[in-house]
């Protein structure tokens, strides 16, 4: 029996789910997924963007190379949400469906920063990474912070991955005694769920000479300062921002979310709206906004629309997930986390090696493959 899903997003939420949907249904699926933009970027591909180490062109995978059975990938700018008539309008058309799934990430909220636009550099983007290749490599001294301007913000360990990536291409520059690296963040530890994580990440931190200042967030830029929410004031010469992240205003608009983010029901990801779901960084979860994590959603969902299709148990959302963290020399550590299974948090962390490097190549390798045949 052929049911029509909709999937609103194609990043590893919605490319996953469809390809758990084709998998599983073949010819017999009839999903359709609205993104658009015309190609996916692992989000960690940007450091390597703004580090000078690759370019934009070399790191996008083009959707056109998505190609599944039963499921059709349209390039279309989302206009409006209806999840009551589970009706999506977009610039080319539309689209009415038996299951909606909503998996179109977190959007950043320039504005919400006063002078981020005009005296920072954010890197959390594609555009965003990109400029920073141009501008790094006229940097060349005084201070730096790598700063946190809202929580909760996409890929916890992306920033500690900033900060540490800098030190070593100052480094290789032989300007690194002439900077200062400041980091300012909103959380008491870099990586919460995962203690050792974070206490190597902080014993980094102290090797490498790179400040860190916890609880607090960057909420205003000036022209060569950053003021703090606690009033402090830091010079800077190059400000590196993770914007404010917030749900997509057509996702606001379409009335899913409270206080910008989607609720959902943590055990099956469905919104207060029969058969309509809610998959990665928008989803009120509590747990990190980070691809995998949007994986195993993906999972859980894909289980509950076959199971209303043919029958049968849904899996509950396992809320699992890969946090990897790239040190800048080489060196990749990673933890393993599983929220939901088990009565506490479980974490197997694994320490920054070449090895940790070799993992985060076949996690890439994976799912080029498995979504792009590439």
């Amino acid at each position: 029996m052929k049911s029509r899903v909709l999937i609103l997003g194609a990043g590893f939420g919605g490319l996953e789910l469809a390809t758990l949907l084709s998998d599983a249904l073949g010819e017999d699926a009839d999903v359709t997924v609205i993104d658009k933009s015309d190609a996916f970027v692992f989000g960690y591909n940007r450091i390597d963007v703004m580090f000078g180490k690759t370019t934009l062109d070399d790191v996008r995978l083009p959707y056109e190379t998505f190609d599944k059975p039963g499921v059709r990938l349209l390039r279309e700018t989302i206009i409006a949400i209806d999840p009551d008539a589970r009706r999506v309008t977009t610039d080319g058309g539309t689209y009415h469906a038996d299951f909606l799934v909503i998996a179109l990430g977190a959007d950043y909220d320039i504005a919400a920063t006063p002078g981020l636009a005009e005296h920072g550099n954010e890197f959390y983007s594609n555009a965003g990474a990109d400029r920073l290749r141009e501008v790094l490599p006229g940097f060349s001294s005084g201070p730096v912070i790598v700063g946190i301007c809202g929580f909760p913000y996409k890929c916890p360990p992306g920033p500690s991955e900033c900060a540490l990536t800098l030190h070593h291409y100052l480094t290789e520059r032989g300007i690194r005694d002439q900077c200062d690296i400041t980091f300012v963040s909103p959380l008491s530890t870099p990586m919460p769920a995962s203690a050792e994580m974070a206490q190597a990440l902080m014993d980094s931190f102290e090797e490498f000479g790179i400040r860190l200042l916890r609880q607090r967030t960057v909420v205003r830029l000036d022209n060569g300062k950053a003021t703090l929410d606690d009033g402090t004031e830091l010079p800077f010469e190059l400000f590196l921002g993770v914007p404010k992240h917030t749900a997509p205003q057509v996702v606001i608009d379409s009335g899913l979310t409270e206080d910008a983010w989607v609720p959902i029901d943590l055990a099956t990801l469905e919104t207060r709206h029969t058969d309509v779901f809610a998959i990665g960084d928008m989803a009120a979860t509590g747990l990190p906004k980070s691809g995998t994590f949007a994986e195993s959603a993906a999972r859980s969902v894909s289980t509950a629309i076959l199971a209303r299709l043919a029958g049968g148990e849904a899996e509950r959302n396992t809320g699992t997930g890969t946090c990897i963290v790239e040190y800048g020399d080489g060196r990749v550590s990673y933890a393993e986390l599983d929220f939901l299974t088990g009565e506490s948090l479980k974490a197997i962390y694994h320490p920054p090696s070449v090895d940790g490097k070799t993992f985060k190549d076949g996690f890439d390798d994976t799912r080029r493959g498995r979504w792009f045949n590439s």
